[in-house]
């Protein structure tokens, strides 16, 4: 941390609500900490706070989203069940962000603690890369190594014609589950 002021508490949340509804781009903690002079691990509790205040804020892999919702914007979701080694993960994401279709996350049932979600929000290749650059570099796991690779996308694109293009192209390539 600099010299720089220091912004304390709801005028940091403040700023924080600020950056993140002006971004078009994901902003990471240490993006917010370095802009408020505080500790990223400062940023994680205002972040929870801001939530618990239902701001509908997501953690991604490249960083922290202001979801905005416009009434014009008509877009469809669509669950899907998969499986795949760790090794195809960066295959079967860019199938289905070819098709147009974003992948909003991904989620495991596991035996002791039930349903765990995680936020990917990934629509794009280079969005993908990053994601990859990510799990690679922190040396993390996918969550679909507790259950075997078996795991479910919540999918959303502006049409039923890409989700079911994603779909298709995702059963061909041998990564669909029938449900």
């Amino acid at each position: 941390m600099s010299e720089q002021k220091k912004i304390l508490g709801e005028e940091r949340r403040n700023f924080i609500l600020h950056q993140l509804k002006e971004s078009p781009s994901p902003i990471t903690g240490s993006e917010l900490a370095a802009k408020t002079n505080v500790s990223r691990q400062v940023i994680v509790g205002d972040i929870t706070l801001l939530k618990a205040k239902n701001e509908p804020i997501i953690a991604t892999s490249q960083g922290y989203i202001y979801v905005k919702y416009h009434s014009g914007d008509s877009y469809v979701q669509r669950t899907i069940a998969s499986y795949h080694t760790p090794e195809e993960t960066e295959q079967e994401l860019n199938i289905i962000v070819d098709h147009g279709v974003t992948v909003r996350d991904v989620k495991v049932e596991h035996a002791v603690y039930g349903d765990i979600t995680a936020s990917i929000m990934v629509s794009n290749r280079q969005e993908v890369k990053q994601f990859m650059k990510k799990i690679s570099d922190s040396n993390a796991s996918f969550l679909s190594a507790l259950t075997d690779g078996i795991h479910l996308h919540t999918l959303s694109a502006k049409s039923e014609m890409a989700l079911d293009k994603a779909v298709k192209a995702l059963a061909e390539a041998g990564f669909l589950i029938e449900m």
